[in-house]
């Protein structure tokens, strides 16, 4: 047997055995949680309402929707997201609620275990074949990770679309990248800050076409959007609005900490919370165009990730589930750097402890303040990876 087919039919083994890891954690979602006032039913009806020829942005139509498949909790008037990203859902809608229910948690997880898999084969056999299996089975009580699973947000798509934007950017597919990259704005809270700065990083390396890429992207969406509503825009903006002013000061960003050190005054909280996101985007940009030439794209966005998470004015813990990227550089680099396993599982191990304790607190106090430290963990360790990486570089297998 030769040592390709070996190594094959060790991923094949691989994936196989946390096929059954996954579904598992499904089936005991599924027999656990209220799945019917979750935030994947909001997705589900939306793709529900696209394949049979309604609109997530219709009010009668949506609160019927509910009504029907007997949900209670309704937080918005119409679907919250862009409407397009309706589109991308309409798979599911055409399952039933249990059966697309389980199908989306066995496919995120899924995307985390691809995500892990495809940059730890960045490394030495060695260090790969340690690492994927248990890192991909404790990443699921990673909280981000563990969360979206369990309520069916829809961040492992985020995850497969920068997935995708890092591998076309490091073949030289620079339009392919920006594409895959303007679709960070079906949720543009989290899109904006993460496109401010990957932008700084295109133009540091006058890739005009990356640019083009997202700049073509953005307009396609906004097309298909007016396709389907040609006021969409107006109403996502008003569902965004109200959905912003109904949760200040409980998210794990500086506009939420700019909001409580206030005291909810609203000119005071809008201040102090834009000085601060302008000031860490603006030292991110900063340090991403002044170390251009050291930096890999993969690099470049595990910098950007976390900066943009802690940046921007509302995103939830489970929004975290991007972290993965970061995280697979992080083990692999403790693990290359020391000849060994110990430290990047000590790593992981706290972190996940860390993230668990977070959530923990968010469901005693309804705020998700303690997952700022989940972004400090990260964004510091890998502040102090590059640092040391470049004082001696460390070879990557391509």
């Amino acid at each position: 047997m030769t040592s390709s087919t070996k190594r094959t039919l060790g991923i094949l083994f691989s994936f196989a055995l946390l096929g059954v890891v996954f579904y598992l954690r499904a089936a005991k979602n599924l027999s656990t949680q209220d799945y019917h006032n979750s935030n994947f039913f909001t997705f589900w009806v939306s793709g529900r309402l696209i394949v049979t020829g309604g609109n997530p942005y219709d009010e009668a139509q949506y609160s019927a929707t509910y009504e029907t498949y007997g949900s209670t909790w309704m937080p918005n008037k119409i679907f919250h997201y862009p409407l397009p990203l309706a589109l991308f859902m309409a798979p599911l809608g055409l399952f039933s609620l249990k059966n697309g229910y389980i199908l989306w948690q066995i496919i995120s997880q899924l995307i985390v275990a691809i995500t892990l898999f495809v940059f730890l084969e960045r490394w030495k056999d060695s260090t790969r074949q340690w690492l994927f299996i248990p890192a991909a089975i404790l990443l699921l009580y990673f909280g981000p990770v563990f969360l979206t699973i369990q309520i069916g947000s829809v961040g492992a798509l985020t995850l497969l679309i920068l997935l995708g934007a890092i591998l076309a950017l490091e073949k030289d597919k620079s339009l392919l990248a920006g594409i895959l990259l303007s679709l960070t704005m079906l949720k543009p809270s989290q899109g904006i800050t993460i496109l401010f700065l990957i932008g700084i990083w295109f133009l540091s390396h006058r890739n005009w076409k990356a640019i083009a890429g997202v700049a073509l992207g953005g307009v396609l969406i906004l097309i298909v959007g007016l396709i389907q509503d040609p006021q969409w825009i107006f109403k996502f903006l008003d569902v965004s609005q109200s959905l912003v002013d109904r949760t200040q000061g409980v998210h794990s960003n500086v506009w939420s900490f700019a909001y409580l050190t206030c005291g909810g005054l609203s000119r005071c909280s809008t201040l102090l919370g834009a000085t601060g996101s302008l000031t860490l985007l603006g030292l991110g940009g900063f340090f991403l165009w002044k170390n251009q030439a050291q930096l890999s794209t993969w690099d470049a966005f595990n910098i950007i990730i976390p900066l943009g998470f802690v940046s921007t004015v509302y995103l939830w813990a489970y929004d975290q589930i991007l972290y993965v990227i970061p995280i697979a550089w992080i083990i692999g680099t403790l693990a290359e750097k020391t000849k060994g396993y110990i430290r990047a599982f000590v790593f992981l191990i706290s972190l996940v402890v860390f993230s668990f304790y977070a959530l923990l607190q968010q469901a005693i106090t309804a705020k998700d303040l303690w997952s700022l430290g989940t972004t400090i963990i990260v964004l510091g360790m890998v502040l102090w990876l590059i640092n040391l990486k470049q004082r001696k570089p460390m070879q990557l297998s391509r």
